[in-house]
């Protein structure tokens, strides 16, 4: 491939790329002409005088189709990064803001840094006098709240504060109600998996909260590019008909796509050059030639280990450009977040680090170069942090480069292997659920809080509702109140709606007087069961865990990593359901060795694909920690099994599972290595999902048995790692034929001799990847794939007829399997 023909600040290290190999891909976008329009002339007359004054003299394409359909309805915009879609509801809400002199407006943020800059954004409109933002969180004196309750009309918060603050306190916020005409969701390809089915949640008692003071707003919504943009916005907000504004406007500009694979080590065993290093290479090569970039990594630890490994690269030839490389992470204070973010604004760094903090719609000014290191988890998510890259104002500069750095993981591998499916692969769904039911019985205590349940809320919680009510009368959590009692002791209830409005049964209200239900649940946890994480060294609280998942993530002497920091688990506390740990400086992490066991409780679908019988349905996961190894952080080397002594830990979710005749395999695959081989399809399976579900390998689990006690035969399960399920499995049995193309292409096109990282290892699996037979999963899952072709043939040549799928679905509430 011929140099490029202008000399950018990263062409001789694209040159080097190219000459040694590491390059394996690269690719151009743009430029794209902008699609210009005249602000619609509808706007409020104060409006079109601030875009005036802003300079502002057309807008692009969607923003004015956005504002036509706000008007109209619920809108989600799904547009590129920096495409302008913050002035798609801006417009709008400023519109019905100058209009009606009461109105308020409800902004939603998954981050703090995300309101701050809206809140800026809305300041340079200079509508003060009718336009008054504020924000409201966790860094809000106590003492300005009572002031933004009074006088705020764009109230900027985050999910959890309107669940856990202003929900529950409804009649302190009655202004922001009663006249509640407006609610954005910005970025809201973000609420998926758990987080997404409790906001959904929260959404509804929104609305359920709105319309008890007489409102019914307006929700407009913005997310990065999905595959599934309408049916997200539906899911979180539950309500129907809304529109998609997807034609973008905004000029496209020139980017240098360029994909990355760090040099093997070790061929054998598939070992490269740590992705660290490289990115520490790479990066102090852009700033010393003066690329102004933004480079994203997994993990807050990376963050500051890849700042330090650069800084020390450019002290040794250029120290007054590691002053200005910085990592920016969560974990810092207000003051310090802002300081970084003024800095980045006025274009006084070369180089920042981050997470996916900086992913999202922060406007941090002119960037030449964005560099991913390691998949992110989803494509969507990738192009996101790509569509950083190119937005310079150095005219001098005409592209931007956007790199991407692969690791040793699967998915990284698989990408190099298939560097145009990468390009061009479609980004994926957004898959949330909120009826999935410890999550959804949550937030309806929450709401029988906010005001007593009746019939009429299935406008809001949706027509299943009082089963599941039912369920929390069972056990003592709610309590019936007759009709008659509503009628009379409480004719208006605190939300102000009439009694007469209760159910022929009468109402649902907490049986516990004073609870406050909503500080009892975290939006980032489908179970309400936790355990404590406390530092001992200081008394702190550092987080909290999943119950389900605190026997294999904090036993004793489990190595446990907050905010970057590492920390040894000196006790797991079962009765008062608290884990203790320590500061920790040691070379070794743990991997818990553990015994999975599957019941099958509802079968829910079933069908017969690729030469298997298949089916989904719910489950009970039972997970028993033995045991857990300690290994080296520098080379992965085990150092020590240490024995555990831990009850059984169960927990309720949805699975796909496969049954296949072991007698028909027989030929091809022994029986002494049908085990291996089921464990390592499993794996493969597991490591390609989240290219059809927006999920990481860790939302998921699985088990492979040679032979399962309820299926009769050897069994593959996969299933979702959260209680109660979100959605995952659910996919995957939807889309099975792809996800097994997939694996087999991961296993097949990997180089290494008997499986590795790349392929069929996984670094979360409680066998401790034995046994593996990389070669019976490449032979097991080619066999699937050609009697899927077989089976296509012969529908093709007898009809659609012959393709009828044979199904197993039972009503909504189902029956039982009988156990085997």
């Amino acid at each position: 491939m011929a140099k490029d023909r202008q000399t950018e600040p990263w062409s001789a290290l694209l040159d080097a790329g190219r000459a040694d190999g590491r390059l394996v891909r690269e690719a151009h976008e743009g430029p794209g002409k902008p699609k210009l329009v005249d602000p619609p002339p509808e706007l409020h007359p104060d409006v079109l005088g601030a875009l005036d004054r802003l300079g502002i003299q057309q807008l692009y394409s969607h923003q004015a189709d956005a504002v036509y359909a706000a008007a109209d309805g619920p809108t989600i915009v799904t547009t590129g990064t920096a495409s302008g879609k913050s002035m798609c509801f801006n417009l709008p809400t400023l519109h019905v803001l100058c209009q009606q002199a009461r109105a308020r407006a409800l902004y939603l943020y998954p981050t703090k840094a995300l309101a701050q800059d809206q809140a800026r954004a809305l300041a340079d409109f200079g509508l003060s006098k009718r336009v008054r933002p504020a924000i409201y969180d966790g860094d809000t004196p106590r003492e300005a709240r009572a002031e933004i309750r009074k006088n705020a009309n764009v109230v900027l918060t985050n999910p959890d504060m309107l669940h856990v603050g202003i929900l529950p306190n409804h009649g302190a916020w009655h202004d922001l109600f009663a006249n509640l005409a407006v609610v954005v969701i910005d970025e809201a390809h973000v609420y998926r998996g758990v987080f997404g089915s409790h906001v959904a949640n929260v959404l509804r008692r929104l609305r359920r909260i709105a319309a008890a003071y007489g409102t019914e707003p307006r929700f407009l919504l913005t997310s990065a590019t999905i595959a599934n943009p309408v049916e997200l916005a539906q899911r979180l907000t539950g309500l129907h008909d809304v529109a998609l504004i997807d034609d973008d406007g905004s000029p496209e500009p020139e980017r240098r796509i360029a994909v990355w694979n760090p040099p093997l080590t070790d061929e054998t065993v598939g070992a490269r050059r740590s992705a660290l290093g490289e990115a520490a290479e790479l990066l102090a090569r852009l700033v010393r030639e003066d690329a102004r970039t933004i480079c994203f990594i997994k993990s807050r630890k990376a963050v500051e280990l890849l700042s330090r490994l650069v800084k020390d690269d450019l002290s040794q030839t250029h120290p007054e450009l590691a002053e200005l490389v910085v990592p920016y992470r969560a974990g810092y204070t207000p003051q310090q977040r802002r300081e970084l973010e003024g800095r980045l604004m006025r274009g006084e760094l070369r180089a920042v680090i981050t997470t996916d903090a900086l992913e999202l719609g922060i406007d941090i000014g002119a960037l030449d170069a964005a560099v991913v290191v390691t998949f992110p988890g989803t494509v969507a998510s990738l192009r996101q942090m790509w569509g950083r890259a190119g937005r310079s104002t150095i005219e001098r500069r005409g592209r931007g480069l956007a790199l991407y750095i692969a690791g040793e993981d699967a998915l990284d591998q698989f990408f190099c292997r298939h560097p145009e499916d990468f390009l061009q692969r479609p980004v994926e769904a957004a898959i949330l659920d909120h009826e999935s039911p410890l999550i959804f019985r949550q937030h309806l205590l929450c709401s029988a809080h906010e005001g007593p349940l009746s019939r009429a809320d299935a406008e809001f919680l949706g027509p299943r509702w009082e089963a599941h009510a039912e369920v929390l009368l069972s056990a003592g959590e709610l309590r019936r109140r007759p009709r008659d009692a509503s009628a009379h002791a409480d004719p208006i209830d605190q939300t102000g709606r009439a009694a007469e409005h209760g159910s022929e049964s009468g109402t649902y209200v907490p049986r516990r007087h004073g609870s406050y239900p909503a500080g009892d649940v975290s939006l980032r946890s489908a179970s309400p069961e936790r355990y404590d994480i406390i530092d001992v060294s200081s008394g702190e609280l550092l987080g909290s865990t999943e119950a389900a998942r605190a026997h294999s993530t904090v036993h004793q002497g489990a190595i446990y990593l907050h905010l970057g920091e590492t920390y040894e688990v000196r006790e797991l506390d079962l009765d008062r359901h608290r884990a203790l740990v320590a500061p920790f400086s040691g070379d070794w992490y743990t991997q818990p060795k553990r015994a999975t066991d599957t019941d099958i409780v509802r079968l829910l679908d079933r069908r017969q694909a690729l030469g298997v019988t298949l089916s989904f349905g719910e489950v009970s996961v039972t997970d028993t920690v033995l045991a857990y190894q300690r290994k080296g952080v520098s080379d992965h080397a085990f150092r020590e099994l240490v024995p555990l002594d831990l009850p059984p830990a169960s927990f309720p979710t949805q699975a796909l599972w496969f049954e296949l005749d072991s007698g028909q395999l027989e030929d091809e695959i022994p029986l002494e290595v049908l085990l291996g081989a089921l464990h390592a399809t499993e794996h493969a399976q597991i490591a390609v999902l989240p290219l059809i579900a927006m999920c990481d390998r860790w939302d998921i689990g699985g088990l492979s048995t040679n032979y399962h006690p309820q299926t009769g035969a050897p069994t593959i399960f996969i299933y979702d790692g959260h209680p109660g399920g979100i959605g995952i499995a659910r996919t995957a049995f939807a889309r099975f034929d792809e996800l097994c193309r997939d694996a087999h292409a991961l296993v097949s096109e990997c180089p290494c001799s008997s499986g590795c990282p790349s392929c069929v290892q996984s670094p979360k699996c409680g066998n401790l990847n034995e046994p593996l037979s990389k070669t019976g999963a490449r032979v097991l899952l080619a066999r699937m794939l050609a009697a899927g072709e077989l089976a296509g043939e012969q529908a093709g040549e007898q009809g659609p007829i012959a393709a009828q799928r044979v199904s197993a679905r039972r009503s909504e509430r189902g029956a039982s399997l009988l156990k085997a």
